[in-house]
């Protein structure tokens, strides 16, 4: 019986990381297909777009029990297995297409490099512009970055750290990752640069983290950050309040866990 239970503990425990990686590469997939602008429609079928992908994703993870046993994750790691190979399927038929005499190893290579690449810089053309159309006005006080650790924000945030191409060790890693995260929830290039430009670049990039976060409790992502600075402009935003009751809800799954 106790070799029967410590089988049992061993098959959840590797069930459960199966899904951590699959949930890892599938992340890193949908943002370097985003930066590089893959189609996903090819001859009338496949998903519309990256949004599209990256709802079917958040659909399978916000599906998973907070407590669960193993054989009702392993249908979960295999819907995740399915879409992490679909993804795959997607980018190296970008790179056949745009390099026919591209092998398959070489295809391998160039979808793992680019989950390793940093960036190289944060939207230009999005800074260039807001600085153009920028006009002087009064901006309630902005959150300055050091108001709360970084640690203390990915704690309450986890998710975000999937989407990065080398992990987030600094703000500016925070930044580049929210910026591919932003157009992966639906939030419109000009709702994201007002936002950054109301609330600041940091606790935009925070909000858009927790905004993550809650998954399918937020219906729509562009409309709350569009919310949000709408309060921000009335003066009656404040990032602790949002963050903290993140972060009481990781606390709460833990517990429950």
């Amino acid at each position: 019986m106790a070799a029967d239970i410590e089988a049992e503990a061993r098959a959840l425990k590797l069930v459960r990381e199966r899904i951590t990686l699959c949930r890892r590469d599938i992340a890193k997939m949908i943002a370097t297909g985003i930066e590089e602008g893959v189609p996903t429609r090819r001859g009338g079928q496949g998903p519309a777009d990256w949004q599209e992908v990256h709802a079917a994703f958040r659909s399978i993870v916000d599906q998973i029990p907070r407590t669960a046993t193993r054989q009702e994750l392993e249908p979960v790691a295999e819907e995740l297995s399915q879409l992490a190979d679909d993804v795959l399927n997607l980018l190296k038929t970008h790179i056949k297409s745009t390099n026919p005499s591209a092998n398959e190893s070489h295809s391998e290579r160039h979808i793992q490099n680019s989950n390793t690449e940093p960036f190289i810089d944060l939207e230009p053309s999005l800074h260039e512009g807001r600085a153009a159309r920028a006009k002087p006005k009064p901006q309630p006080p902005r959150v300055a970055e050091g108001t709360y650790p970084l640690g203390m924000v990915l704690s309450a945030c986890p998710d975000i750290v999937d989407y990065a191409k080398g992990g987030i060790s600094n703000w500016r890693d925070l930044l580049a990752t929210a910026a591919v995260v932003r157009s992966m929830l639906g939030i419109s290039p000009s709702a994201w640069e007002e936002a950054q430009t109301v609330l600041g670049e940091m606790p935009a990039a925070i909000v858009v983290a927790c905004i993550l976060q809650r998954g399918a409790a937020i219906r729509s992502a562009g409309g709350y950050l569009r919310g949000l600075t709408r309060k921000a402009e009335a003066g009656e935003f404040s990032l602790g309040p949002i963050l903290m009751s993140q972060i009481n809800s990781r606390l709460n799954e833990k517990r429950r866990a």
